[in-house]
């Protein structure tokens, strides 16, 4: 084992460590959170971010939020979003903003009259700060993180460190969940979302969290496992990742995880000259056997229903009325605000508001759109164009980036069923508009 494979190992053991050390000292959470943003904005200023540290250090905030939520170790419940902006800012302070980053620039002004509106209509006794900051604060995430990275030029290898920066505290966060439960048969009674086998938490966002680990480790399994030291440690670590992601017995995150996959898998396969496809037919092998075990292994760990859980039964095998757990009756209910007031929407926050007037249940939205619809109206329309169409014109610039239609995917679907509740989805796409190139990249702002 060479010196690079060594310190790959030490890295992840450390990450390893981290997470059960957090297990066995809860207050090590606090410690871990804080030295995070502490230690971060030392690398940044240190480094001044002539090789976008920026994004390392914001990619490990990300990384790390849904252990920290779970374990209590943030500053406040929301404070990724803030992490990740505060840390774009400054790489925005040395690096500048990116040169025709117009379009984020319209989304921004795009958001304003739907958080001018709420000031005015959300109940008077409302906390009008916090309705407001829970739905806006993943959006101008989004949008300030893309001001950084739009056509921002980095290498592929810069790229991988950026992913393996958000991989890291999967790890952590993965170790946490193994110890927390270690004995998955004891808590697996049905085919509903598991809260025992998360953390104790919300199981969409962990699966969420999970399923980009499962993405992040894998493509490592192709393009950056240089031996066979290397190649084992992440299936090892793609095995305890998907395994865990699994048992949360929630599907979005996994399924994303899934499709990621494939869609990697198919643009190295189109890109790739004869030998490189014989060499990927192999891995398609490789990725059929290892999903294959660690669906048979969960299969036998949870007695089956996870087979149910998929097929979209309950635990006697009878199927469900609904697939989405009842997420589709507020995505109408959104859509009919929109409906109804089309020009501005409902204002922001204030969708939550109706749906518990006329219902008497306070819910909010798991989809990102359709409250984007009903909260900002025809702005938000506009917004979404913006949002989905730049990343696909980048593309046809730059057909060479093997993860944008990835990073993309990850978005929109994570924003269909758990909204931006985290800075995962806003951070994920920023990075889909970063120029990769194949040599050194050089700094564009």
């Amino acid at each position: 084992m060479n010196k690079e494979e060594s310190n790959y190992l030490k890295v992840i053991l450390f990450h390893v460590g981290i997470g059960l050390l957090i297990f066995l000292f809860p207050f090590m959470s606090k410690i871990y959170g804080y030295s995070t943003i502490i230690l971060g904005l030392y690398y940044v200023i240190k480094t001044e971010n002539k090789n976008n540290e920026a994004l390392l250090v914001a990619g490990y905030v990300v990384g790390s939020e849904v252990l920290l939520r779970m374990t209590g170790g943030n500053v406040t419940y929301e404070f990724s979003k803030y992490g990740v902006m505060i840390f774009v800012l400054l790489g925005m302070y040395y690096s500048g903003i990116s040169k025709g980053a117009i379009p984020y620039w319209i989304f921004i002004l795009l958001l304003i009259p739907g958080v001018v509106l709420s000031t005015f209509v959300l109940n008077f006794d409302s906390n009008l700060r916090n309705s407001i900051v829970f739905n806006i604060s993943g959006p101008i995430c989004l949008a300030l993180a893309s001001l950084y990275t739009y056509r921002r030029r980095v290498s592929l290898r810069q790229m991988n460190n950026i992913l393996l920066s958000i991989g890291l505290p999967i790890v952590s966060c993965t170790v946490y969940l193994i110890f927390y439960t270690p004995n998955v048969q004891d808590v697996v009674t049905g085919t509903q979302s598991n809260f025992e086998t998360s953390g104790g938490f919300g199981p969409n966002q962990v699966a969420t969290i999970l399923g980009l680990g499962v993405f992040i480790f894998f493509s490592r399994i192709i393009l950056e496992s240089k031996s066979k030291y290397v190649l084992l440690i992440n299936l090892i670590v793609v095995f305890n990742i998907g395994y865990r992601g699994m048992v949360t017995f929630s599907r979005g995150g996994m399924i994303t995880g899934f499709l990621m996959i494939v869609l990697l898998l198919l643009f190295l396969y189109y890109k790739s000259n004869k030998g490189g496809k014989i060499k990927l037919n192999y891995i398609f092998i490789l990725v059929f056997i290892m999903l294959a075990a660690i669906w048979s292994y969960t299969s036998l760990q949870t007695n089956g229903l996870i087979n149910k859980r998929y097929a979209n039964q309950d635990a006697a095998g009878r199927a469900k009325e609904s697939q989405f757990t009842g997420r589709e009756e507020v995505a109408q209910n959104e859509i009919q605000l929109f409906l109804d007031n089309p020009l501005l929407g409902v204002g922001v926050g204030k969708g939550v508001e109706i749906r518990e007037q006329q219902t008497g249940v306070f819910i909010v939205s798991h989809d990102e759109i359709t409250r984007m619809l009903a909260e900002h109206g025809t702005l938000g329309v506009l917004g979404l164009l913006i949002l989905f169409l730049t990343p696909l014109v980048l593309y046809l610039e730059n057909k060479f980036n093997m993860y944008l239609l990835c990073f993309v995917t990850f978005w929109f679907l994570t924003i269909n069923h758990a909204a931006m509740r985290t800075a995962v989805p806003a951070f994920i796409y920023a990075l889909s508009i970063l120029q990769v190139q194949l040599g050194d990249s050089k700094k564009e702002t």
